[in-house]
């Protein structure tokens, strides 16, 4: 079966070569070491190694603010300049007004439309759904691109069984904080299970969220920790892609890569492809707006 793996980091872009401020030069990131020889960084935006890429996407896209989640992610997963349609970036959730859109485009219906199997990785706790049961729908573009299309949550006990991940991938944060009874993984062990998720689906999708809260200064004393979990967590799934599978990781906006402000940044959004289309997803992408469709286009 042919698959399309999408990582999406939360608020990655390509910033300064200063270690000083960007954690991807104060920090030996082995998907840029080892894979490409070189980290990516305003003057070596483009970067490409043995069939991988790596390689900057606009996220302000004619809009000149800081970009938001709300409007960056909604670009990304419905194929359209939501910043341009609103007016303005808007985030951390999309604006009500973009509801409409999200229902009809997202990436995950588009599939569906084609009778083609898809999944979101990330397994949800109980809370989340407690949440959603309220009648609150202050959600995420990913998790509303979800209920809006009948693509199953996952929870509790998925990830227990190894048919999910968490948010951070390793389980650290249901163990700890929401007191779960689960084993602590390795971020290898996520990763095969990605991987084998993949296998299963024309379309898996996993979201990341820490790296965004560590941008904005939550957590700073875990920021090495976080990303060497991160990047180990990469690396695997990058060394280990089946011949029949394209790997697309992407951003909605900059924020860690520059740790001297707490805001969102105007740099570009870090776009790295592997695998079997990832020329033509390099060649095809250099706005947000682009990568749904640019997905989509591999299957024709």
């Amino acid at each position: 079966m042919q698959s399309t793996i999408l990582i999406f980091l939360d608020g990655v872009g390509i910033g300064v070569a200063d270690p000083s401020v960007n954690p991807f030069f104060k920090y030996n990131f082995s998907i840029f070491s080892r894979l490409f020889n070189n980290t990516p960084h305003l003057e070596n935006q483009t970067i490409i190694k043995d069939g991988r890429y790596i390689f900057p996407t606009d996220a302000v896209m004619d809009v000149p603010e800081l970009p938001q989640s709300g409007t960056g992610q909604t670009s990304i997963f419905c194929g359209v300049n939501a910043q341009r349609i609103l007016g303005h970036h808007f985030g951390p959730f999309p604006h009500s007004s973009l509801l409409p859109l999200i229902r009809e485009m997202n990436i995950f219906k588009a599939f569906k439309d084609k009778n083609m199997e898809v999944v979101f990785a990330n397994a949800y706790p109980q809370i989340f759904f407690d949440y959603i049961n309220s009648g609150k729908k202050r959600l995420t573009v990913t998790s509303l691109s979800c209920l809006l299309s009948d693509v199953k949550l996952k929870n509790a006990t998925n990830l227990r069984n190894g048919d999910a991940l968490s948010a951070e991938i390793t389980n650290e944060r249901w163990v700890n904080e929401l007191k779960y009874s689960l084993p602590i993984i390795k971020p290898k062990t996520a990763a095969k299970r990605l991987l084998k998720l993949s296998e299963k689906n024309h379309f898996t999708l996993f979201e990341y969220f820490l790296t965004d809260h560590l941008g904005h200064g939550r957590k700073k004393e875990t920021m090495e920790e976080r990303l060497m979990v991160l990047d180990e967590f990469l690396l695997y799934i990058m060394e280990n892609l089946s011949e029949d599978t394209t790997l697309l990781i992407c951003s909605d906006h900059g924020n860690i890569e520059d740790i001297s402000i707490k805001s969102h940044t105007l740099n570009p959004a870090l776009t790295i492809s592997a695998g079997k289309y990832a020329e033509q997803l390099y060649k095809k992408i250099t706005n947000l707006s682009h990568i749904k469709n640019a997905i989509l286009e591999l299957y024709k």
